[in-house]
């Protein structure tokens, strides 16, 4: 089985759905199971309707969400009352909101789930259309149940043998809803970031799918973002651990959670353009140290712009231990990311992403010894199967010397995934066009 999986921009209007419905059906003999976003746009105007309707208004927005989805039935010659049952439960459900004035967790992922709800449908029967025989499920009809952590839920254990069970049985192609489940109690939820993604990866794993295709409007992961550098091109592979490290560090194509459940599985997940069918895209695998023996090169660079680094001096510790541990406890506390860390004998710089918290880890940092806060920082990493192969970081360093480029606070790790290190904020973009100019052309 294959676990066909399309985000918004690939349903965001009638002719899209035509072609992904045509990308399903040449696909039948390897039995398809759909996964589907919500059109484009719509989970937003879902969100804005939500806070509208908690503020006593809003009686006007849930209009354009209908006259959205009624457009695209309408062009597509589907019969109009396809939607009629979640249209009704949509306007109740703000009515209520408004009247409430009130808007929690569990009300936010109700009024999200209309989006995957709507689109499922619509493909369904467009594909009943052109002659398929499908049928349109919420993920909760083929047995995911979560638990009741509202806006980011999680499968329970259970739901994997119920879905494998359920959709096995099916004689037709599912068309399923990305993003939400259901608690055992019958409470609506979302999955959070990636969740059409993670719905895809959950369910391959469940039912033990030769693939997973997650469609997309790019051509895959790219050896860096073609804005910056039009020369990028596609990766054909990475392992996960490096598709990860690119996501964490800038790249916006999966999240590595999403995909999580497939790697454990040793499911290949295929990065693929729904408008570029015929292309190779990037294939994900679970284990970087079987692709790296094929990699000759550092495969692709990203970035993170306004780090902020942290410098803790500390000559108490010289002849110590416990330094780390005390930081890391202060930043743990109060729930603060490291991404990069360096350290001496009596000192260790660190690297986080966001100072909202700073204020309050500060002062915990001081009773350790001099601290230094420096803010516009960006981050750096490069990831491939020969990062760490002799060479490669004299040859990285000379070329961003050449260049009059500053670095500090290298990083690489030991598997040889990666290698990060920090520029200036400013000087990001040139050193990804000055490394890709020199590993890749």
């Amino acid at each position: 089985m294959l676990v066909m999986k399309f985000g918004g921009t690939s349903v965001g209007n009638a002719q899209r759905i035509e072609e992904v419905c045509s990308l399903v059906r040449s696909s039948l003999r390897r039995k398809p199971v759909v996964v589907v976003s919500a059109v484009a746009t719509v989970t937003d105007a879902l969100t804005a309707l939500a806070k509208e309707c908690a503020q006593g208004r809003g009686a006007r927005s849930v209009q354009p969400i209908i006259d959205r989805h009624g457009e695209v039935i309408a062009a597509l010659g589907l019969d109009r009352s396809l939607l009629e049952k979640e249209y009704d439960e949509l306007r109740s459900l703000a009515a209520k909101t408004r009247k409430r004035k009130k808007l929690d967790k569990k009300a936010m992922d109700h009024f999200q789930s209309f989006g995957e709800r709507m689109s499922s449908r619509i493909v369904a029967a467009q594909l009943r259309k052109m002659g398929v025989r499908a049928g349109a499920f919420p993920t909760w009809e083929l047995g995911m149940v979560t638990n009741r952590e509202f806006g980011s839920a999680e499968p329970l254990e259970g739901s994997y043998a119920a879905m494998k069970e359920k959709i096995g049985a099916l004689k037709l192609v599912p068309v399923i809803t990305g993003f939400i489940g259901k608690t055992k109690k019958g409470e609506i939820t979302t999955l959070g970031r990636g969740g059409s993604d993670y719905t895809a990866a959950i369910i391959g794993a469940a039912i033990g799918a030769e693939a997973i295709q997650i469609w997309k409007e790019v051509d895959g992961i790219m050896t860096t973002d073609p804005r910056i550098v039009p020369e990028a091109r596609v990766v054909p592979e990475l392992a996960f651990e490096e598709a990860s490290e690119l996501a964490y560090f800038g790249a916006k194509v999966l999240h590595p959670k999403a995909i999580l459940p497939a790697m454990k599985k040793r499911i290949p997940v295929q990065v693929l353009n729904t408008f570029k069918p015929k292309g190779k895209g990037t294939t994900i695998v679970s284990g970087f140290a079987e692709r790296a023996k094929g990699s000759d090169t550092v495969e692709a660079f990203t970035f993170k712009k306004n780090t902020t680094i942290v410098h803790v001096y500390s000559p108490e510790f010289f002849e110590g231990s416990g330094l780390l541990a005390h930081v890391f406890g202060l930043f743990e506390k109060y729930d603060t990311g490291i991404d990069i860390v360096s350290t001496s004998v009596a000192s260790v710089s660190l690297t986080i992403d966001t100072d909202e918290r700073l204020e309050k880890i500060l002062p915990g940092l001081r009773k350790l010894g001099q601290v230094e806060v420096v803010r516009g920082k960006a981050i750096v990493c490069a990831v491939g199967g020969k990062v760490n192969a002799a060479g490669v970081a004299g040859r990285m360093f000379t070329a961003l010397g050449r260049d009059s480029i500053p670095v500090e606070m290298i990083s690489q790790a030991a598997s040889g995934i990666s290698m990060t290190f920090v520029v200036n904020n400013e000087d990001a973009e040139e050193a990804i066009k000055v490394l890709h100019k020199e590993y890749i052309g």
